[in-house]
């Protein structure tokens, strides 16, 4: 990959998306978790449509309206939609298996942060981590799949914290 690729628009998105999603994995409240959550994706939305990647658009959008979805509701019946919305996208426009890896996590983000919470949250969102880290290395996305490493690393940091935090002892 040339050198002028690292500083192109589409890679200047991934950058942004970066910088969201350490922000988004390292907040311990699930609020503020999503609101992160929805501007990393806005911004892979864009990332991705510049680098002609349509699944992952896609799956970027569908996982913007489940966070900002999720802040409002946590009924299994809308995570149902969001999920057969990815599938059905995922019918329509994937082309390859690989296609599949961002519809994949965008499943499995879902079924996160409708059901679960705190720690149990983290750790399926973490599955659909791997999923996007192999999804933007075959993309070529450096922005991205530098964003899922940290991302990976600092949510497994911030579970630590969390497990912490329950076994710590309560004020009386």
């Amino acid at each position: 990959m040339p050198a002028s690729a690292w500083f192109s628009p589409a890679q200047g998105f991934g950058y942004i998306a970066f910088v969201l999603g350490v922000a988004c994995f390292l907040q311990t409240d699930d609020r503020r978790f999503k609101w992160f959550m929805t501007g990393e994706c806005l911004a892979y939305v864009l990332h991705f449509a510049l680098l002609g990647n349509p699944t992952a658009v896609a799956s970027s959008l569908l996982s913007m309206l489940r966070s900002v979805l999720s802040l409002r509701t946590r009924s299994v019946w809308v995570a149902v939609v969001v999920v057969a919305a990815n599938i059905g996208f995922g019918l329509a426009i994937a082309t390859k298996p690989s296609d599949w890896l961002p519809l994949t996590a965008s499943c499995l983000g879902t079924i996160a942060l409708f059901t679960l919470q705190g720690v149990a949250m983290r750790l399926l969102m973490l599955c659909g981590t791997g999923l996007w880290i192999a999804n933007n290395l075959i993309a070529g996305s450096i922005g991205g799949t530098a964003l899922e490493v940290v991302v990976a690393a600092v949510n497994l940091v911030t579970i630590a914290r969390m497990l912490r935090e329950q076994r710590a002892p309560q004020p009386r």
